[in-house]
């Protein structure tokens, strides 16, 4: 079965709706469509790396657990007094500002020394009350753990821990540090929920400052860290992640405000609020990292070089520490979208640095219904508008709206720093264009032949081509149409041909018929037929256009100017000059295939075609090379014309003006518009039958330009008039007796 072109035009349509509402599920988080996510973290990893600035942050200095630490001070984990002398080192001697720690002490650290000394407290000497006061008394210099913790207290230190969103068989080990705030039930319940925790000791989290969570619930499918959840609720309580710890302890612990969004009923949460600082989230808490570039966009030094004293002050003075560890047999590297291998500790970093630029990227919950509206948009303007344009300007509009839309997109990103979807709009833009193509492939073809089979033989390949492009249904059968109609006819063409033999008569109206053809063509006209050395065409169909009368009347003028080429050619091969005349008729009239079962022809036929042929007689008795009727004059005003009579041409009883078009008004020269001026007055008084100023104005005209008939034909009037007056009821026109 073959399809017709609304069926197939039906079918595009059905498709590109299916693929848009599609589109509109997976952004709208109903539906999923695979690998689109996929996609758009590439596009997002690309427009990252692209914008990050790849500068180096002094305010924050990171203490590397690594290799070389690794081997001066011994195998992970140290013991607590070392950790108690980094501290002091830290804050004592370089003057640190905040200490955050990427490590989590869950365990206690036994003393071996004072495990044997409570050994022999329960064995051998446990009747030694003198032995055992002396233990009780060196106990808290002997207990590691007491140690470091002596070296955390009142000092600004913010311990890390984990959170688990699975139910462990130990669910909660170690102490919490202090909620961040209550959870309020308006919006916590979109949070991310954690089941269980290894935090740190209690007695080394109440020495500390605060503490944050170290790891991310919401790494994506890929496995690469792109946002991390700053806040979780854990039991009717909010808690944050290390970087928003040292944060808010950097300003001082100010009060933190939620800001949210009511969305159709729902509280959704938009960003946290901080002595003047706004930090971007979506209603989960998620917050994008804010990534500087790749890993070292922060100063590294060596835990074992401060512990040995080997770095200048100023390194470490009033910065902001992290403490943790680029060594590969700690498990602590990451995939980022920057580098594949990545120090957990450095994504911390950027967290706080970004917190501390404002430069972390927002998506607000408005962002969804933005990107809907796009889609939607896209779609309309797609159907709109491609289906109407040509392969080669459709091809350039794809590609200069998905640059635009990229370019949208990084603006929004770079600028206002909003992330929103890029994946979604360029691929269903894409799949728009393709389909557009695959159907649009056939639906040309197709209708290019049956155009070409239909109108090919009447009009040129270029008009062909326009058709195929329009949304326009052509026919042969009749109908009726605005139109204007043309008709040429070379002057003296049977006296030319009397002296010339066959073969050359050929030649010489073939070197005629074809520049005026091209002419009419290039112009968008339909060749309706030769006729001997004369040809009618017309304008306004197959095609319509509101510039028929228009294009007419430039063929028509630009023909004339080409007979001074075509002379100029004949008198170099010695034949006999020739001239032509045009005449032009807008009007209604009958378009259509027409003629009988043997043969048919698409053609024009009414008394408006039939004026257009009357009009062409009449240059050679006006002695103009064109002659238009007012309707026209009318439908082409863009042209100066000058008025040559009120007539009535043989076989019509109504009269009509008839007009000699001279050239754009653009082109006119000054003496010509003041001439015209002058020949309408001078026609004006003729017929008001003022024989004295008609007479003296034609006069002077004639003076002009002695050699123009016009002006001698209505001296001649004038003069007929004077001896024979007209009848009362004379209206000014002249009856045409001849065609």
């Amino acid at each position: 079965m073959t399809l017709s072109n609304k069926q197939l035009k039906l079918y595009h349509w059905l498709l590109s709706l299916t693929l848009t509402v599609l589109f509109l599920a997976h952004t709208a988080g109903q539906f999923t469509i695979p690998t689109l996510p996929r996609i758009e973290n590439m596009l997002y990893d690309l427009r990252l790396r692209a914008t990050m600035p790849n500068t180096l942050d002094n305010r924050i200095v990171i203490l590397d657990i690594d290799e070389k630490s690794l081997a001066q001070e011994g195998h992970w984990p140290w013991q607590r007094d070392k950790l108690a002398d980094l501290m002091d080192i830290l804050f004592d001697y370089y003057g640190a500002k905040l200490v955050g720690f990427d490590v989590v002490f869950s365990e206690k650290n036994e003393n071996n020394s004072l495990q044997l000394l409570d050994k022999l407290a329960k064995n051998q000497l446990q009747n030694d009350t003198t032995f055992l006061s002396t233990i009780e008394k060196i106990r808290p210099s002997l207990s590691l753990d007491d140690k470091f913790s002596q070296s955390l207290q009142n000092r600004p230190v913010v311990l890390g821990y984990f959170f688990s969103h699975h139910a462990e068989q130990h669910n909660e080990i170690g102490q919490l540090p202090t909620p961040l705030s209550e959870e309020n039930g308006t919006f916590t319940h979109l949070l991310c929920e954690a089941k269980s925790y290894i935090a740190n000791l209690p007695t080394l989290q109440s020495s500390a400052l605060s503490a944050g969570y170290l790891n991310n619930a919401n790494v994506d499918e890929d496995g690469v860290y792109r946002r991390l959840p700053i806040i979780t609720r854990y039991h009717d309580q909010l808690y944050s992640t290390l970087s928003l710890s040292l944060f808010h302890q950097l300003l001082g612990s100010p009060p933190i405000e939620f800001v949210t969004s009511n969305d159709y009923g729902n509280t959704r949460l938009e960003a946290l609020s901080m002595a003047g600082f706004t930090i971007p989230v979506d209603d989960s808490g998620n917050l994008l990292v804010p990534f500087r570039g790749k890993q070292g966009s922060f100063h590294y030094i060596s835990v074992t070089d401060v512990l040995n004293g080997a770095v200048d002050i100023s390194t470490l003075k009033d910065k902001i520490i992290l403490i943790g560890t680029s060594a590969a047999g700690l498990l602590d590297l990451r995939s980022t979208p920057v580098q594949n291998i990545y120090t957990g500790v450095e994504v911390h970093a950027n967290i706080l640095s970004g917190l501390l630029d404002q430069s972390a990227k927002s998506r607000p919950t408005y962002i969804i219904a933005v990107e809907l509206l796009e889609l939607i948009l896209l779609f309309l303007f797609f159907m709109m508008l491609f289906p109407r344009v040509s392969i080669t300007t459709s091809a350039f509009l794809f590609l200069m709206f998905s640059c635009a839309m990229t370019a949208f997109n990084v603006y929004l990103w770079s600028i206002k720093n909003v992330d929103t979807h890029l994946a979604a709009p360029l691929m269903l833009f894409s799949l728009l264009y393709g389909g557009q193509m695959f159907f649009g492939y056939f639906l040309e073809n197709r209708k290019k032949k049956q155009l070409g089979n239909i109108f090919g033989q009447y009009i040129p390949k270029e008009l062909v081509d326009e058709m195929s492009n329009s949304d326009e249904e052509f026919t042969l059968k009749g109908e009726n149409r605005e139109m204007t109609v043309f008709f040429s006819d070379v002057r003296g063409f049977t006296t030319i041909s009397e002296s010339l033999e066959a073969a050359e008569l050929c030649d010489l109206i073939n070197a005629i018929l074809t520049p005026v053809t091209r002419i009419i063509h290039d112009n968008k006209g339909t060749i309706d037929k030769y006729i001997g050395d004369a040809i009618m065409a017309f304008w306004g169909a197959p095609l319509q256009t509101d510039k028929h009368a228009y294009l007419a009347v430039k063929a028509g003028l630009t023909v004339i100017n080409e007979f001074d080429t075509i002379n100029a050619h004949f008198k170099l091969r010695n034949w006999p000059k020739v001239d032509l005349g045009v005449g032009l008729n807008t009007g209604e009239m009958v378009v259509g295939n027409m003629g009988s079962e043997f043969r048919i022809a698409y053609t024009v036929m009414g008394d408006t075609v039939n004026l257009g042929s009357r009009l062409e007689g009449l240059t050679k008795q006006y002695g103009v090379k064109m002659i238009v009727s007012e309707s026209t004059r009318l439908a082409a005003p863009e042209f100066a014309y000058r008025e040559l009579d009120w007539v009535r041409v043989k076989g019509k009883n109504k009269p009509i003006k008839i007009y000699e078009p001279l050239c754009e008004h653009a082109n006119i020269q000054e003496h010509e518009h003041k001439t015209l001026e002058l020949v309408s007055h001078a026609i004006d008084s003729y017929r008001q039958q003022m024989w004295d100023e008609a007479q003296q104005l034609f006069s002077q005209l004639h003076d002009i330009k002695p050699n123009d008939l016009l002006y001698t034909i209505y001296l001649e009037r004038i003069a007929y008039f004077r001896e024979n007056p007209p009848n009362a009821d004379w209206d000014g026109t002249f009856t045409h007796t001849s065609k």
